[in-house]
């Protein structure tokens, strides 16, 4: 990712968390599998995080908070690394995962639905016999 051409004072791990809201923890499982790429070390061993590192994370966190998964995240990051991407292969991912989204929103009104007549056929009564169980079990 570009950024302008401005010094920032790198920062360590803490501070980046504090200055995205990432977790801690997130932001190293996101470097160990390759989504934020290994930050340069000072002299004395500590991890120095730039506005590239602060950029990329809430692109990520971002790209979360949407429901893309790692996978799409990664052929997204490819494509803003790229200088030769397009917008249509963008919108070709938006796009599919905008449809695998609505998809989810059928099943959970197919489920919304299917629990609301059920839970209409429940006394509720403190007796064996249970219309949610039977559901269940036919």
């Amino acid at each position: 990712m570009k950024t302008k051409s401005t010094f920032v004072r790198p920062m360590q791990r803490a501070a980046l968390a504090r200055e995205t809201g990432c977790n801690l923890e997130t932001i190293r499982y996101y470097e160990t599998i390759g989504v934020m790429p290994d930050p340069p070390r000072d002299p004395n061993g500590y991890r120095c995080y730039d506005e590239n590192h602060v950029r990329r994370l809430r692109f990520v966190m971002r790209a979360r908070d949407l429901g893309f998964s790692l996978e799409e995240i990664r052929g997204l990051l490819t494509l803003v690394d790229n200088e030769t991407r397009s917008c249509a292969e963008v919108e070709r991912i938006a796009l599919q995962h905008l449809k695998d989204v609505q998809t989810k929103i059928a099943d959970l009104v197919r489920i919304e639905t299917a629990l609301s007549n059920t839970l209409a056929h429940c006394s509720g009564a403190d007796v064996p016999e249970c219309a949610v169980l039977d559901a269940l079990l036919d």
